[in-house]
């Protein structure tokens, strides 16, 4: 039994050091897709349109300043993820009073037994074996990044990074603006890949037509795999909680961050609107907001006592 048992945390060790060695294949191939993209809409179809004169030269206009706009978004997204620290427990951390006193959420103090707390007569002291450290609310160890990670939503081999409180906005608006710039690729070059299966000669040379489909196809796919993942977390920011938290608190009736839709979507993407749709917050939003720091998270038994 105990064999089984090492032998299976060597394989979950292995696991994780295989997705650490992912990081530079996974951008390159981000970039990638991207490239053929760009190759297929501006290179081959719709730049020689623009060109072309006519009635068919506004369509292509169109397309490509709306191409671009969504391009510039979902690249200032996917590196903000990327380069963006998900948040650290800081040195020398210590919790605040009302979990020192144990005043804990069935979730949070079910992480732990009370042999992984420095105080096993205090449950409401949260504390990592793996990292030796007092853990905040919400905090998770990450397997692959071998660290705990402020409200850690889950490990992104995509984006090399874990996502969490510092990131999770910029991870969502990679989502979004990945949606919207696959859906209008896939739109764009639809009547292009229909003419693939016209009886008719289809114009243009056998790389330029090779990628045309190919772009059509991967930005298919990923149109559709990333609208259902836009799905599950709207879901998850409604309800102010991340996927791990979604998975643990099955067994909990009550989340005490659940603070209502408006709230709970300020606590990710911040109070002033304009910089909603951007990778970025406004000064006034992290100096009032402890939430988007990573360490403190306002509840519903103390809402009166909270100031946004």
């Amino acid at each position: 039994m105990h064999r089984s048992g090492a032998k299976m945390a060597w394989n979950v060790f292995k696991f994780c050091t295989a997705l650490r060695g992912l990081g530079s294949i996974m951008i390159l191939l981000v970039l990638g897709v991207v490239g053929v993209t760009y190759y297929a809409v501006v290179l081959c179809n719709y730049g020689p349109a623009l060109a072309a004169g006519g009635l068919d030269s506004l369509f292509a206009l169109l397309v490509l300043i709306v191409f671009h706009t969504l391009l510039v978004m979902l690249l200032w997204s996917y590196f903000s993820v990327v380069l963006t620290d998900p948040g650290s427990v800081p040195p020398n951390y210590r919790p605040l009073a009302d979990q020192e006193r144990g005043e804990i959420d069935p979730l949070e103090a079910s992480e732990f037994g009370p042999l992984a707390t420095p105080d096993p007569a205090n449950a409401g002291i949260r504390y990592c074996r793996k990292c030796n450290q007092l853990k905040p609310p919400r905090c998770h160890h990450c397997s692959v990044c071998g660290r705990c990670v402020l409200k850690m939503d889950h490990h992104c081999v995509w984006v090399v990074n874990c996502v969490g409180a510092l990131n999770y906005k910029y991870f969502l608006l990679f989502l979004f603006y990945t949606f919207l710039e696959t859906s209008v690729v896939t739109l764009a070059l639809l009547p292009h890949f229909i003419v693939f299966f016209s009886d008719g000669e289809i114009p243009g040379s056998p790389s330029t037509l090779a990628t045309t489909f190919l772009a059509f196809v991967l930005n298919l796919a990923f149109a559709l795999s990333v609208f259902g993942f836009l799905i599950m977390h709207i879901s998850l920011v409604s309800a102010n909680t991340t996927t791990i938290e979604a998975y643990e608190k099955k067994t909990t009736p009550k989340w005490r961050y659940d603070l209502g839709r408006k709230r709970n979507f300020e606590q990710v993407f911040g109070t002033v609107q304009r910089y909603w749709f951007i990778p970025a917050y406004s000064d006034e939003d992290l100096r009032r907001m402890p939430a988007l720091q990573g360490l403190e998270y306002p509840s519903k038994p103390d809402l009166d006592s909270q100031e946004f």
